[in-house]
């Protein structure tokens, strides 16, 4: 399987290579050159999940990894959660379900793609007996997912931005509380957009690139999505038929999984985008416009986002792969913050894509609405998918489902206000707030944070 870069000037790469790149040279991201088909997914409704996600990995992989090394991988990925099922479904009336995807180490959707890349980055550099330096940005739960996943590994050194003051104390703590020696946490003065172009900008400085040996671990890594698509193709697997599924989302990269799932042969007739404030993929949907605004801070802050970074690869795919199209667009949006598709694109697109958006009083009446109807406990941002499920579901004959991206005690404070219970956090996570932290504040500057990076490795390497 060979990889394109959405802008098209890129070469193109296998598939190790597309992975420790991450971002193409060129600034566009990755996709397959085509598309494997995943034959019947009813067949696969009896299997475990780390057999289903191998599944649809396996396709992407190619040959490039031995089928029996892969299987291994994928099989130890999954051991570590803490349900039988990995990413269990749980009903909620009226053909709604939760696809709860909080049961892995970090607690987070993150860990179902990260627990795999993190060993898949682990086989490729121990066989190529290289070593690379992974920047990452995070608005919440990619930093403490990746931390986790390629801590202490002998041939990555890690650096996550968060925006200070903009992910919950949990989530922060989660990433700053690891003691490891190749892990390191920048907190940017700025929002996760600002994050999200220092971690661009990095990689599009050659040099820099090339002398620290990049690679990316946020959603712009193509393994990542690839990964993603298993927990969508194993709930399909799961209920049997034609189904829906509503997303909570900022970056794209997730419910973008869920078109991949699509297009290798789930059976999903709907996928519904739950927006907060940020609403600028609403925005979208509704007028056919990209058109970036200023980030405000909400009780979802994952979402708290306006640059979209992997509409990108749905933007390539509606424009027939023309990657010179992408890049003007991308370049135009870079420099006025706005573009806008045609007409016939837009209705493509709206052909499988709703949504909408929630404020924060109605996050926390959702919850609450949520907990007082079924019990069930839930997390800020999915309750603005679940909201934009009830809002915008076409076919109430078929089955929604609801993702479920984070674990209640993640964000205890809002849970609590809406429910009045605080959710607890699991033992493996009862001493965090105990725990010392190691973080360093930086400015939004790209000399600065360059800078703080060299220095860092340097002292590493003298150690």
């Amino acid at each position: 399987m060979r990889y394109l870069s959405t802008r098209g000037k890129a070469r193109a790469l296998g598939f190790e290579d597309a992975l420790l790149a991450g971002l193409a040279e060129d600034g566009g991201l990755y996709l397959p050159e085509s598309w494997p088909a995943l034959g019947e997914v009813a067949q696969l409704a009896s299997m475990p999940y780390h057999e289903v996600a191998l599944r649809v990995v396996a396709p992407f992989i190619g040959a490039e990894i031995d089928a029996g090394v892969l299987a291994r991988m994928v099989r130890e990925a999954y051991a570590g959660f803490d349900h039988p099922d990995v990413a269990p479904l749980r009903p909620l009336g009226n053909g709604e379900y939760l696809l709860e995807l909080f049961h892995g180490p970090t607690l987070s959707f993150k860990d179902y793609a990260l627990q795999l890349v993190g060993r898949l980055f682990d086989h490729a550099l121990a066989r190529r007996g290289e070593r690379v330096t992974v920047i990452g940005a995070t608005s919440g739960d990619t930093g403490s997912a990746a931390i986790e996943a390629l801590r202490d590994r002998p041939s990555v050194d890690v650096f996550i931005l968060h925006p200070r003051g903009r992910v919950s104390e949990v989530q922060r703590r989660q990433m700053t509380t690891v003691a490891a020696r190749n892990i390191h946490n920048i907190a940017v003065e700025g929002t996760f957009d600002d994050c999200q172009d220092l971690v661009k900008a990095m990689f599009a400085d050659a040099r820099f690139r090339a002398e620290l040996r990049l690679s990316a671990v946020n959603s712009i890594n193509w393994a990542r999505v690839m990964a993603q698509a298993a927990f969508y193709v194993s709930a399909a697997a799961r209920l049997g038929g034609r189904l829906a599924f509503a997303v909570p989302t900022g970056n794209f990269g997730n419910i973008f999984a869920g078109w991949v799932a699509r297009r290798i042969g789930a059976p999903i007739e709907q996928l519904i985008i739950g927006s907060n404030r940020n609403d600028i993929l609403t925005r979208f949907v509704e007028t056919g416009v990209m058109q970036m605004h200023d980030v405000v801070p909400t009780l979802s802050p994952a979402m708290d986002i306006q640059v979209s970074s992997n509409f990108e690869r749905l933007l390539f795919e509606l424009w027939g792969r023309d990657a010179a199209r992408v890049a003007a667009a991308m370049d135009q949006f870079r420099k006025s913050g706005e573009y806008a598709v045609d007409a016939k694109s837009l209705a493509t697109m709206r052909a499988l894509f709703d949504a909408a958006a929630l404020d924060d009083e109605g996050t926390k009446r959702v919850i609450r609405e949520v907990f007082e109807a079924t019990g069930a406990t839930i997390d800020p941002h999915t309750a603005v998918g679940i909201a934009a499920a009830r809002a915008r579901r076409r076919d109430k004959s078929i089955p929604m489902v609801c993702i479920a991206t984070a674990h209640p005690a993640k964000f205890p404070e809002a849970v609590e206000e809406a429910t009045g219970k605080r959710p607890a956090l699991p033992p493996s996570l009862a001493d965090i707030f105990d725990r010392p932290e190691r973080l360093s504040v930086l400015p939004n500057d790209l000399a600065k944070v360059q800078g703080f990076i060299r220095e860092r490795l340097a002292v590493r390497g003298a150690a």
